[in-house]
Parts: C-alpha cells; sequence; structure tokens
C-alpha cells in the first residue's frame, strides 16, 4: 500500500497520540507499506481553519490517513469525491473536553462536519467511538485498535513490586504534558498538606502551554512545595525508565481522556493510575482495584486517596501488582496494528 499520512507539526512530538501515530507508521513500513508523512503547521485554532482555503489532498496515495487532531485545516479538503479513502484516526474529540459550553458547541459543529467528510475511522477506544457515534449517524466502516502500551515490555518483577511498596516517602510521577486538561493543578492541590508524606515528579513538556506551565511552577514556589515537587520537563527512553520503576503511583487527573495511554504505561512497571471519571481512563482503570477515579478537578477526592496510599503499604503492594497484572492482559500491540493494516486493506479493495 502506498499510504499518505496527515498530521500536525512531527511525527516525534511526545505525547500518548503521536505515539500511536509514529508507531502505526513503523508497523506500516515494517510491513513493506509506504508511508509518507504530510505535514501541516502547528498553529491556532483559527489559523487551522483558514487552511481550508488553500490546502489540498495529495493524490497517488492508496489511502490517506488523518489524525482527527488535524480536523480544522481539512473540512474544504475532504469535501467531494476523493481519489481514495480517506481514514480519521481519532484519539479524542475536541469538543469532549472541558471548557466552557459555547466554545465547546463551535467545536462540535467543526469536528461534525470534518467527521460526515471521511470515510471510515480508526478510534483508541470504546469510549471514543461511542462519541463520535453520538455525534455523527455514520454507518461508515470503523475499528477500534487500542493503543501502543507494550514499548516497555515486562518492565518490573513482582517481588521487585513489594520492596519497592515500603520505600518512603510516596513518590507520585505526572506523566504528561504540562497542559491545563491533564490536571496538574489538581494534584499539586491535592498534596499541599502532605509534604512530609510525598515527593512529586512532574514529567512533561513546559512548552505545550507555557502560561499555565507558568502558572504551575508558580503555584509550587508560592505554596511551598519546592522541596516535593520536581518539573523535570519531556523524558523518553532511559530517563523516563528510571522515572517510572522508582515511582510507586502515576496521577493524571485529566479532564478528559480519549485513551490513556500513559496509565497502563504506568501499569507496565506496577504504579496504581489515578485518572477521572471524564473520557476512557476507566476502560483501563479499575476503581479500588488497579487504581481510582475521581471527578475532574476533585482535589479533595485525591488527597484522601494518597493520604490512604501513603499510609497503608499493603494496600499499595495490593493495587501494584493489580495494576501490573492489567497491563499485562492488554493485548499486544502488534495484535491491534496488524487489525489496522487489515482494515486499510479491506478499505482499499472496497473501492
Amino acid at each position: 500500500m502506498k499510504i499518505g499520512f496527515v498530521i500536525y507539526g512531527s511525527l516525534d512530538t511526545l505525547s500518548g497520540g503521536y505515539l500511536y501515530d509514529r508507531m502505526l507508521v513503523e508497523y506500516l513500513r515494517a510491513q513493506g507499506d509506504t508511508v509518507e508523512i504530510i505535514p501541516l503547521p502547528w498553529r491556532n485554532y483559527a489559523a487551522h481553519l483558514m487552511d481550508n482555503f488553500s490546502f489540498k489532498l495529495s493524490t497517488g496515495f492508496d489511502i490517506l490517513i488523518q489524525d482527527e487532531l488535524n480536523h480544522p485545516s481539512l473540512i474544504s479538503a475532504n469535501a467531494g469525491e476523493h481519489s481514495c479513502p480517506v481514514i480519521s484516526l481519532v484519539h479524542h474529540l475536541r469538543c469532549s473536553e472541558l471548557r466552557p459550553q459555547w466554545q465547546n458547541d463551535f467545536y462540535r459543529v467543526i469536528e461534525k462536519k470534518y467527521l460526515q467528510s471521511v470515510d471510515g475511522f480508526i478510534f483508541n477506544s470504546q469510549t471514543t467511538k461511542g462519541v463520535v457515534d453520538g455525534l455523527i449517524d455514520h454507518g461508515k466502516p470503523s475499528i477500534v485498535a487500542y493503543p501502543p502500551t507494550d514499548r516497555f515490555g515486562d518492565a518490573i518483577s513482582e517481588d521487585e513490586i513489594k520492596s519497592r511498596a515500603l520505600q518512603n516517602p510516596l513518590r507520585i510521577l505526572f506523566l504528561g504534558n504540562v497542559i491545563e486538561r491533564k490536571g496538574l493543578h489538581t494534584l499539586l492541590e491535592a498534596v499541599k498538606g502532605q509534604r512530609a508524606k510525598v515527593n512529586v515528579d512532574v514529567a512533561g513538556s513546559l512548552a505545550a502551554e507555557p502560561n499555565y506551565a507558568r502558572q504551575m511552577q508558580e503555584y509550587v514556589t508560592v505554596h511551598g512545595l519546592s522541596s516535593i515537587v520536581t518539573f523535570h520537563d519531556s523524558l523518553n527512553n532511559e530517563p523516563l525508565v528510571e522515572k517510572l520503576r522508582s515511582a510507586h503511583i502515576l496521577i493524571v487527573p485529566s479532564s478528559y481522556e480519549g485513551f490513556g495511554i500513559v496509565y497502563l504505561e504506568g501499569m507496565a512497571f506496577g504504579l496504581p493510575a489515578i485518572g477521572t471519571t471524564a473520557g476512557a481512563a476507566g476502560e483501563i482503570i479499575e476503581h479500588g482495584k488497579t487504581g481510582y477515579l475521581i471527578a475532574p478537578n476533585n482535589s479533595d477526592a485525591l488527597a484522601t486517596y494518597i493520604s490512604q496510599l501513603a499510609s497503608d503499604r499493603n494496600l499499595l503492594a495490593e493495587l501494584s501488582i493489580n495494576a501490573r497484572n492489567r497491563y499485562l492482559s492488554q493485548p499486544k500491540w502488534n495484535q491491534t496494528a496488524n487489525q489496522i493494516h487489515t482494515f486499510l486493506q479491506s478499505m482499499i479493495q472496497a473501492t
């Protein structure tokens, strides 16, 4: 197959969505397919809408994959008949995020128009599929293909998990770009009164939303948390593995997650996860067994769970082992990517 893949910016961007895109491209190329990246520049939403006056779909491909993140740039380009099937890879919808209703109403109109313009879908979770199915009555071919979560392999043993659970203080890892949606403010609020019990590592880009990142750094300083909270910026490979291996728990209290690769990657290292009830985190985290689910922005509930795990290390060890077992039960990426490959072939054959 000759495949075009439309993304914003660089495929090497560090985030769960770009990890999915990057590993899918690597898999397809390993099968002998030709994949050409078609990048559009990162700008603001209004500027992306202006792309509709200039951007045209490239020709000469057997199939086009578009990361749904690019939706504001592609509505006009997708209009009319397509020279090949156009597949949208949907991580989550922008209109699902927590923001004022009037803003999401606007985004919903744009995303609906985009979603109606494609020929099929790759969804990263049942939750994302359900949201799209509820927005448009499409009847288009689709596949739910869970993200790659096994890049670290069997990262830690049960004995290591039990030994680590006894160590003090409780080490919390926040792993994700420092943007408002990821909920770092909720975590910082939750640890304010627990300085003697916890240590927090924040691993994620400070450049994605620089104003918000600066606010979080100032919050740490103003509230005297500098001794327990450390900002590391983006980490990958060995530095990331080191943080995952040494942490006790992963906390990313996002206001919305389309899937949440990071939760399962943490579970590979025996880290119970705390996420929120908004989005697909509940497809991964079993409340009270492999971690906890809180309402978005509920720092009081989060503080209670942190205090409980800091005080009860037997409970921490139990949840940690459960988390590792949950990771081990997840389908391997090669299985999932092979299903995508078959789906793409079927879309080409149907034209």
